[in-house]
């Protein structure tokens, strides 16, 4: 094996850089340089550390690891695959790079350790032999690389269906906690309009931004995070967002333009208080800047408020011009969500029907007069008359 020359190679990357500056392959670069510059304690401190960082990423080889992380790739080749657009120059590049991959991961660990053992002393000489070996195999190539990108999509948007926007970040939820059609609970019409609203989105359309607001526990957030679940929603992502980490959504959004995926911002449990500073930032986000918003992104938010900031007795005693205005800059945020979807409380009946079924589901055998006192004192006592009351009285029992 010539080190030097796989080194040369490997230092020569152009369109994979990304994979470069990850910790596994800084560690491989390492251990490249060590054998290829004769330091024989360098290489081996980076050959068992690159064993360490393969098994925190949960990979048996580095051939593995690399087509994962070839995979997922968001430079600029596999994102113009995905568009699947043409610029020969990058596609040259591209070849290279994985071609210095595959070489890279065809290495066995028996030659990486004989290479090291010619630079080490005798006493090194147990160590070597005694040192864990990860697996060797190429299970990639450039055109199976490029058809996954064309039909599949590239980067962490084609990996994941939701995410969380954190702190500036944004972090892939790789288990996310969306309720099937089964596992929610009455307000079919409210769902089936943000159903609509959605589905228009997912066709391209340039669609209105969804404000479903009213009484806590009625299935407003569970009715977002439903659509993940939904056929023909294969290409639907959801970035949940916090009020207090809004200042970054702006950039965030911008780079969603053009993306194959349709995104849904999602701001749950909406409220302004007097002077939020991001009051401004997302009424920029709905509509109100000079940029308009992408049109496969749209911003789907819950409150249990229907204007959105609190306002004070102060701002309605007040001038009558001066409380006229007020109001109407307080109730303009939620103008400005074209559809807005009303969940109110269940009547007694619905609450009671609701009651029965949950019961039937989860084996609760009370006779159905006393299931149901017990659960109208259950109401009155724990909130009000919302599926969510109801699966917590049944869980109770």
């Amino acid at each position: 094996m010539n080190v030097k020359t796989m080194l040369a190679a490997l230092r020569g990357v152009t369109a994979y850089k990304d994979i470069l500056a990850q910790p596994v392959m800084e560690c491989a670069l390492r251990l490249l340089a060590g054998a290829a510059h004769g330091d024989g304690l360098g290489g081996l401190e980076a050959y068992t550390d690159l064993f360490y960082r393969l098994r925190m990423e949960g990979q048996p080889g580095l051939g593995q690891w690399l087509g994962e992380a070839l995979r997922w790739s968001e430079g600029p080749y596999p994102l113009l695959a995905q568009r699947e657009d043409r610029d020969p120059a990058l596609e040259q590049a591209a070849r290279l790079d994985i071609s210095a991959f595959e070489l890279l991961a065809s290495v066995d660990c028996d030659r990486w350790l004989s290479h090291l053992g010619r630079l080490l002393d005798s006493d090194y000489q147990g160590v070597l032999t005694s040192l864990p070996r990860w697996q060797r195999g190429v299970p990639f190539s450039f055109d199976q690389l490029t058809a996954a990108y064309r039909e599949e999509g590239a980067g962490q948007f084609a990996r994941f269906r939701a995410f969380v926007w954190e702190n500036g970040a944004l972090i892939p939820v790789e288990r996310p906690d969306c309720p099937t059609s089964d596992q929610l609970l009455g307000y079919e019409e409210q769902r089936a309009e943000v159903e609509r609203n959605t589905r228009a989105l997912m066709e391209g359309k340039y669609v209105n931004n969804v404000l479903l607001y009213g009484e806590s526990g009625t299935g407003k957030s569970a009715t977002v995070k439903h659509l993940l679940t939904l056929p023909g929603m294969e290409e639907l992502r959801l970035i949940e967002a916090d009020k207090a980490d809004l200042g970054g959504l702006p950039a965030l959004i911008r780079k969603l333009d053009g993306r194959r995926q349709k995104f849904i911002v999602f701001i749950d449990d909406l409220t302004f208080d007097r002077d939020d500073p991001t009051y401004s930032v997302l009424k920029t986000i709905l509509e109100g800047g000079v940029e308009r918003r992408p049109q496969n992104v749209a911003v789907y938010a819950t409150s249990n408020r229907r204007h959105l900031v609190r306002q004070t007795i102060s701002e309605r005693a007040g001038d009558e011009m001066d409380r006229s205005e007020t109001i109407r800059e307080k109730t303009s945020l939620a103008d400005r969500f074209g559809v807005r979807v009303l969940f109110q409380g269940l009547g007694k009946g619905e609450y009671l029907t609701l009651v029965d079924m949950l019961a039937g589901q989860n084996g609760v055998n009370l006779p159905q007069e006393e299931l149901h006192r017990r659960a109208v004192a259950w109401e009155r006592f724990h909130g009000a008359q919302t599926p969510r009351t109801a699966l917590q009285f049944i869980l109770s029992l």
